[in-house]
């Protein structure tokens, strides 16, 4: 099918330069750039999304770590903060 985007000009060269250095035509990197980007399967923008959602089982622990280094600060002396 043929269609018309627009890309933004330095995308453009640097896209066009890729697929001449990989000795294929634009249009066929496009279509595998394109292709690849679909069977990623993510919403697009927000790839760090998918690492985020692991962290959440360190939430409790994340406030253990920061209780203890509250009660290790209050033992400090106000002389020894300076």
């Amino acid at each position: 099918m043929k269609t018309t985007l627009e890309i933004p000009d330095p995308t453009f060269r640097k896209a066009k330069a890729t697929a001449s250095a990989l000795g294929i035509p634009l249009r066929e990197y496009v279509t595998q750039a394109v292709e690849e980007k679909l069977s990623l399967g993510r919403r697009p923008g927000k790839p760090w999304l998918e690492c985020a959602g692991e962290l959440a089982r360190l939430h409790k622990e994340t406030k253990r770590i920061q209780r203890i280094i509250d009660e290790e600060l209050e033992q400090i002396e106000p002389e020894d903060l300076t």
